[in-house]
């Protein structure tokens, strides 16, 4: 089979190259975009990352298309109509970096309780005064976690480490799991009102689409922390801005951003098919998150260790071998 794997590293077509004495397979550093499909558009499979916008208007250019073998958990960069409908079958990666992510909602919220950012500022200037630089126990918080798949479960469990009191929120809530690992399931407006810190851990549906909004930072503790390391427009920007600049939230530690792939793209904003494919507001909004003092943005990179990426890999190679060999798994619909 023709693979056309994009949107990755050098060192990464190691693993692809493993795959050449059965197929022929190309490479390009860049995302699949209307220059580069040009090379891809005999592909029988394509491998890609979530920076790659798979759209009708590119997949309609690679007519040869079996495959798409994505190199993420999520799929909602890749229309999924058009894949139905032109027989083009979807193999994710279910699981990868669960623990690794999880590792990350701490790394955030650790930064946010012991102010380490300003404190490692602070002392590069050769300032060593510790004014304005007192932080918090997170021993004894009320951790809200919505969400309880698998990363969902690992945050949970780093959570017990620090004696934090866990509520969880999930739209099919797995009774059994309470026990085992030592939180409550409750509903949403309970964990909204109940929890000093807030985490975020669902995929993107229209159901979860700007599911923390005004109506839910209003319910929240005043001062409360949020983490968000699913999706971007899971969180209503524009309406954390403003609960920030109240003070309903006291620092955010944000993975992930609604229009992160626009603002590296800020070349491009006097075009107008940019304004029209893009919310200048919410990018606005982003842009305000940014510069703010008591928000943390990380650049959609807590799935990148070694040992994760090695684990996207190994399973991104099973699923283009399977597909091949008459049996593909990790298939999504």
């Amino acid at each position: 089979m023709y693979i056309f794997a994009c949107d990755l590293e050098e060192w990464e077509k190691e693993k692809f190259l493993r795959l050449s004495d059965d197929h022929h397979i190309d490479f390009c550093a860049e995302k699949l975009t209307e220059e580069t499909v040009q090379m891809a558009k005999d592909a029988e499979v394509l491998s890609v990352f979530i920076h790659s916008e798979l759209g009708a208007g590119l997949l309609k250019r690679m007519p040869k298309l079996e495959l798409i073998a994505t190199r993420s958990t999520g799929i909602d960069h890749i229309d999924l109509g058009y894949c139905k409908e032109h027989q083009i079958t979807i193999s994710n990666v279910p699981t990868y970096g669960d623990n690794t992510v999880a590792e990350h909602v701490f790394a955030l919220l650790l930064n946010i309780s012991h102010k380490l950012t300003e404190s490692i500022d602070r002392t590069r200037r050769g300032d060593f005064s510790q004014v304005g630089l007192q932080g918090f126990d997170l021993r004894g918080k009320t951790l809200g976690v919505v969400g309880t798949g698998s990363i969902g479960l690992y945050v949970i469990g780093i959570a017990q480490g620090f004696n934090m009191h866990v509520l969880a929120f999930d739209v099919k809530p797995k009774q059994e799991l309470q026990g085992r690992f030592g939180f409550n399931y409750v509903d949403m407006k309970t964990l909204l009102t109940q929890s000093d810190v807030i985490t975020l851990h669902v995929p993107l549906t229209p159901k979860t689409h700007h599911m923390i909004s005004e109506e839910q930072f209003e319910r929240m503790k005043q001062g409360v922390i949020l983490i968000n390391t699913s999706r971007g427009t899971v969180l209503d920007s524009k309406a954390l801005v403003k609960a920030l600049a109240e003070g309903k939230v006291a620092a955010a530690g944000l993975d992930v951003l609604p229009e992160e792939p626009a603002i590296r793209e800020e070349a491009e904003m006097l075009r107008s098919v940019f304004r029209k494919k893009h919310n200048l507001e919410t990018l606005l909004a982003d842009h305000l998150l940014l510069r703010l003092r008591n928000v943390y943005i990380t650049p959609h990179n807590a799935f990148n260790t070694c040992e994760a990426v090695e684990r996207i890999l190994d399973t991104t190679m099973k699923n283009i071998q399977g597909y091949a060999g008459g049996q593909p798994q990790n298939v999504v619909s």
